[in-house]
């Protein structure tokens, strides 16, 4: 167990997390599982079979129940049952270009699963903290070249996009009209990496797949540029942000948790690291001629705010991010015991 974080404000409390199966839910489970907390976990079946989820047995550490959160019935039975104190909402269609495949999925699921949360979080007294994250895709996006502050107009050009945007708007709505003796905060970050994510059109996942096949890594947007931020970076942030929230409501609100402004890579130089701690591989720029749907070009957030309340700050930069990251997916044995290990590593970073 991992002592002395965050005030030791999770140990022994009940800490739902919906999305517990996803890439970030799963790290998140595993690291309140370590702080102390009994956690519960609400989401769909993991995407694959060697998702982090699955090869670190989270199943085995948390109370799992694999249902959907468009299913309001089943899901204010489990707060019914569990009270819990926390509650982290992670459940969501997750990428841009699905949402273009299947909009109307997205809508239910983002919009709708969060309505769903945020009722039974209203019909149950026992919750006093909840965290929503949402993305930095929730801004409007001018492309511009600084970072988006929590002030800066919500908006969305594709489906996915427009879906977390209207997400901040619901859960404001809810705060003001029911529930301003509650904690709740939205929380945003974005180009998240790390182990254990397969995901399709996410671009280390497209990256490692090839890698491992001994294929060509296509890439579709080299001169893209996006701060990149290890996994465990965000989920400090909404852990030290509940931690506050559980003794003072007034932390209550929206927060930026994104990468320092040098963490910004190309994808094409991403990608060229990547290779080279990987040990070999090539890639093949796929952009010349190439019909996609729109994806923004630039996009960072404004981290000022958690790093002047809070007092939060990034601890790795980009290249110690993809160490983590290859190191991980480079490893035939991951379990539980490692990923901890990471937690650990991570923490002593400074």
């Amino acid at each position: 167990m991992i002592k002395g974080l965050f005030d030791n404000i999770f140990e022994g409390k009940t800490v739902l997390v919906t999305g517990h199966t996803g890439f970030k839910g799963s790290w998140l489970s595993i690291w309140l599982g370590e702080l102390g907390a009994e956690v519960v976990g609400y989401a769909l079946e993991p995407y694959t079979k060697d998702d982090n989820f699955v090869v670190a047995g989270v199943e085995n550490r948390v109370h799992s129940i694999i249902k959907d959160i468009r299913g309001y019935t089943d899901l204010k039975n489990t707060f019914d049952v569990c009270q819990p104190e926390f509650v982290f909402h992670l459940a969501a269609q997750p990428l841009v270009r699905q949402s273009y495949k299947d909009p109307r999925e997205t809508y239910e699921s983002n919009i709708m699963g969060v309505v769903n949360l945020l009722e039974c979080c209203r019909l149950t007294k026992s919750v006093k903290v909840i965290i929503i994250v949402t993305s930095d895709k929730c801004y409007e996006n001018k492309e511009w070249v600084w970072g988006y502050r929590e002030i800066d107009t919500i908006g969305g050009y594709d489906p996915y996009s427009s879906s977390k945007g209207c997400v901040e708007l619901i859960v404001e709505a809810y705060h003001k009209s029911f529930m301003q003796d509650r904690a709740i905060a939205t929380v945003r970050a974005g180009n998240v990496i790390g182990g254990g994510d397969w995901r399709e059109d996410r671009l280390v996942p497209d990256c490692i797949r090839a890698l491992k096949s001994n294929k060509q890594i296509g890439i579709r947007s080299p001169k893209s540029k996006r701060p990149w931020q290890f996994v465990l970076e965000p989920l400090s942030g909404y852990l030290l942000l509940a931690s506050k929230m559980y003794q003072d409501i007034e932390y209550s609100g929206t927060w930026n948790f994104g990468s320092n402004y040098s963490s910004a890579l190309t994808v094409e130089d991403l990608v060229m690291y990547l290779i080279s701690q990987w040990g070999y591989g090539e890639y093949k720029d796929l952009s010349f001629g190439l019909v996609q749907p729109h994806e923004s070009k630039r996009l960072t957030l404004d981290s000022s705010k958690a790093m002047t309340l809070l007092g939060w700050q990034p601890r790795l930069d980009v290249y110690e991010a993809i160490d983590f990251t290859v190191a991980w997916y480079k490893n035939p044995k991951v379990n539980y015991g490692f990923c901890v290990k990471q937690i650990e590593d991570y923490i002593g970073k400074k």
